[in-house]
């Protein structure tokens, strides 16, 4: 069976959901997965079950976080943005919500 998301990828959505931890909270997945002190992140889209590994600054991110938020999904990848800044004020994470609302991600 072929797939269009990497081993590494895989194995991380695999390891999280083993664990009940990382990637579930109260059976609702995470759209995040932060890599390298928020340079980069897995972004898990829940629309077409493919994990994307993309620059946290990036057109690509900022275009994979606008399709799930057309899609429903913005309001719960805000709060995982707040979340993440809060448990690691130092990434970045801040930065990156202020540039997705400033983009208009989270609009419509």
């Amino acid at each position: 069976m072929a797939s269009n998301t990497s081993k590494t990828a895989r194995a991380s959505v695999r390891a999280g959901q083993g664990s009940g931890g990382a990637l579930s909270v109260l059976g609702e997945y995470k759209y995040l997965i932060p890599l390298a002190n928020g340079r980069f992140a897995y972004v898990r889209n829940l629309t077409n079950g493919k994990t994307a590994h993309l620059k946290t600054d990036s057109d690509a991110f900022v275009e994979e976080i606008r399709a799930l938020s057309a899609a429903g999904h913005g309001a719960k990848i805000r709060a995982e943005l707040g979340a993440l800044d809060e448990a690691n004020p130092s990434h970045g994470w801040a930065a990156t919500e202020k540039r997705l609302a400033e983009a208009g991600v989270f609009e419509g």
